[in-house]
């Protein structure tokens, strides 16, 4: 087997490369799947669903995966991250850059939308495609059931995103792959929790949300984190992780 592409031992030069392709990454995924999921709430009958929140969401991580994996990895996502970093593709240091570079593209796409939207008469942001447990889950689930579902199918995506990034696998099937797992994740977990998966996301959209969003943010940092840290040790169990 090849070894896996990382971006340890990189220059400065190259890392702030690394940190822009991450950002725009990141602003592309959030403004689309978020603003297809705010879209969908407000169109009462012309609205997406579920089915077209779950394939924006692929779609548009295929796409962001096919553009930015030859610089970064294309993570975009402060779990996925998490993973890398246990499976030693990136460093310390590099992982805190990455979720910086992360948090920026979100809240950059999240105040984009929330502009956006402002716009339309009566604009009041409400959960703005928030996460939430309790009564913001949309099925109504608990936060102990919240967090399993969350840390749950942050695992399986975060194990089929390291997996199919490796550099054995050819990128067109590395790419749809990860955007099947990203879709299966949100049909999944979308009526437990909005679906988060990813902690830079969730964050970005409770900033512009009702006060409640950032007072349960804890759930989708620590679950997805957790899940991502484990697909992260399992994927460097069974398929070999980077020695240096």
């Amino acid at each position: 087997m090849r070894q896996k592409q990382t971006t340890k031992g990189q220059g400065p030069v190259f890392m702030r490369k690394i940190m822009f392709a991450e950002a725009l990454g990141t602003f592309i995924l959030v403004s689309v799947l978020c603003g297809t999921m705010v879209g969908a709430a407000r169109l009462s009958g012309l609205g997406v669903g579920l089915t077209g929140i779950a394939l924006a969401a692929g779609f548009t991580l295929a796409c962001v995966f096919y553009l930015f994996a030859p610089i970064s990895g294309a993570h975009v996502n402060p779990a996925v991250s998490a993973g890398a970093w246990l499976e030693r593709r990136i460093s310390t240091k590099q992982l805190a850059l990455y979720i910086a570079a992360q948090l920026a593209g979100a809240v950059l796409a999240a105040l984009a939308l929330f502009l956006i939207f402002s716009f339309q008469p009566g604009f009041q942001p409400l959960e703005f495609a928030a996460n939430g447990y309790g009564r913001h889950s949309p099925g109504g689930y608990l936060a102990p059931a919240v967090f399993a579902g969350e840390a749950l199918q942050t695992f399986v995506f975060v194990l089929m995103f390291l997996r199919f990034s490796q550099a054995d696998v050819p990128r067109p099937i590395g790419t749809l792959s990860i955007g099947f797992a990203y879709s299966a994740s949100h049909f999944a977990t979308f009526a437990i929790s909005g679906t988060s998966l990813n902690p830079a996301r969730s964050t970005a959209m409770a900033l512009f949300a009702e006060g409640w969003a950032l007072d349960q943010l804890w759930l989708f940092w620590l679950a997805p984190v957790l899940g991502g840290l484990l697909a992260g040790l399992v994927c460097r169990i069974l398929f070999g992780g980077n020695s240096d």
